[in-house]
């Protein structure tokens, strides 16, 4: 029997749809999957945990989100649509939008010089798609001292430690080593959804909009709604075999098989990265590897610090901090080199005893190789190297660590001019593999596929969706015809 043969005997009731992955973008396939009528829809999760790059766990005096934390923006954003009439999220105090900038000699920069520098490097940000090529990094880095130029007079030495400072931080939302990497490209083409861009959770996390997707009780943590019994935890992957014109077979690392119509496969970039050459038989199409290759899964991690009671002075909602040349260089030459890679701390929002660092790229996926008690020295060296006043000693700390979980490989996607070269980028990653009759045998989701909204929860959601609507598409026009 033919696959085509095969496929007429399927239907929504008797099609078997396996998702790799338990993260959002495969809770949102699913649940989309089953209210569109499918009934056989199985979720293999490698963690023992959904969620996925969500991650909220109780810290401090309620919860935390290792992984994503904001809702970034309103219009266009499919998370603020689901739950903006629900009372989930709030809007945040414009006073932790306004860090402090500290430098590594305790002067604290004037608030006046502070915005001349920050709107200096905002206006350099590429806007136009005459400014399309190059790295994010030498478009920013051109285009700020030229606007400098053009502003008051700034101490040039002071100019450069905030540039640095900002740079760091703008990798922050691609989670890439330095933006000399970025793609200004990429910049221009992702769409940024208007509106409130630091929308957070309360104090339930970013699991509420897990539990909404999934339509389970807020309340009650082992409950998964419409996708219980169609989960199953510690389900690691060791081979996907797409070969068989009868179905597809799938190997555990655990020695079971099984098999399926359908897979979609929502593991992270860094997993395809890594795995994919074994991962796959037959091996994935050339355009698809290109694809693999050629867009980043870089690092970001976070650093929870928690006290008796909050450590800062009533007028610090945060700080971010400003080497001078001669201190970083000295820094560099030592075991705390990877303290360069944290851009600051600050509040956080409903948990008035922590506050929450930032670190990225490469000193990110060293401080995860670190022990907890040597990050905590270092922060606390790093503290009293910046900060006028005494911070004490935290009662409790915890950390992200991405990069080394063999589940992730990283945080979030980025384009980079490698990626450009390649002329790949998510919209092969998103292109399934199909069939000689054209029926979908292995889909692709995640954020690492979205075009628009990469590197985000709400493009992660949008691609668990269109899968779901791939298929439903596929059997709806089948059946019509």
């Amino acid at each position: 029997m033919s696959s085509r043969s095969k496929s007429v005997l399927k239907t929504k009731q008797t099609a078997r749809i396996v998702i790799i992955g338990a993260g959002v973008s495969g809770i949102a396939a699913a649940t989309r999957l089953l209210e569109q009528g499918f009934k056989n829809v199985k979720l293999l999760e490698a963690e023992n945990r959904i969620g996925g790059r969500i991650n909220t766990v109780s810290f401090g005096d309620s919860v935390i989100d290792k992984g994503a934390q904001w809702c970034h923006g309103e219009n266009g954003n499919v998370v603020y649509q689901r739950v903006r009439d629900l009372n989930l999220l709030d809007r945040t105090d414009d006073a932790l939008k306004d860090p402090i900038y500290v430098r590594s000699n305790k002067e604290i920069l004037p608030g006046e010089i502070a915005n001349v520098l920050g709107a200096a490097a905002e206006a350099a940000l590429p806007t136009g798609p005459d400014e399309s090529n190059g790295s994010l990094g030498d478009h920013l880095t051109d285009n700020y001292w030229k606007g400098l130029a053009r502003a008051p007079p700034v101490d040039q030495t002071i100019a450069k430690e905030m540039l640095e400072t900002l740079k760091r931080s703008r990798c922050s939302f691609t989670a890439s080593d330095h933006l000399f990497e970025v793609s200004r490209r990429a910049h221009l083409e992702i769409a940024n959804c208007d509106g409130e861009f630091l929308l957070n959770w309360r104090d339930k996390g970013y699991r509420s909009f897990l539990k909404l997707l999934m339509n389970a009780n807020a309340n009650e943590p082992e409950d998964l709604g419409i996708l219980n019994g169609h989960i199953q935890l510690s389900k690691r992957l060791s081979e996907i075999n797409w070969a068989g014109a009868e179905e597809l077979l799938l190997r555990c690392w655990d020695g079971e098989v099984l098999t399926a119509d359908h897979v979609i496969c929502t593991v992270s970039l860094g997993v395809l990265k890594e795995q994919h050459e074994k991962l796959f038989v037959p091996a994935l199409p050339a355009a698809k590897v290109r694809a693999i290759k050629g867009l980043k899964l870089g690092t970001i991690n976070k650093l929870f610090v928690e006290y008796s009671g909050q450590p800062l002075p009533k007028a610090y909602s945060g700080f971010n901090f400003l080497w001078l040349e001669e201190d970083l260089l000295e820094l560099r030459g030592t075991e705390r080199f990877w303290l360069e890679g944290v851009s600051g701390f600050h509040r956080v929002l409903h948990q008035p005893r922590l506050l929450q660092g930032w670190i990225i790229g490469e000193h990110a996926r060293y401080m995860e190789t670190l022990t907890e008690k040597e990050v905590v020295d270092g922060l606390q060296w790093l503290f009293h190297k910046f900060l006028p006043f005494d911070m004490p000693q935290p009662l409790h700390f915890v950390r992200s660590q991405w990069s080394s979980n063999p589940n992730f490989r990283g945080s979030i996607s980025s384009r980079t001019n490698y990626t450009d070269e390649l002329r790949t980028g998510p919209w092969d990653l998103e292109t399934p593999l199909l069939d000689a009759d054209g029926m979908p045998l292995v889909q692709f989701a995640g954020e690492a596929s979205s075009k628009t909204h990469f590197s985000s929860v709400h493009g992660a959601t949008e691609t668990g969706w269109r899968e779901a609507d791939r298929l439903n598409d596929y059997y709806s026009r089948r059946n019509a015809a």
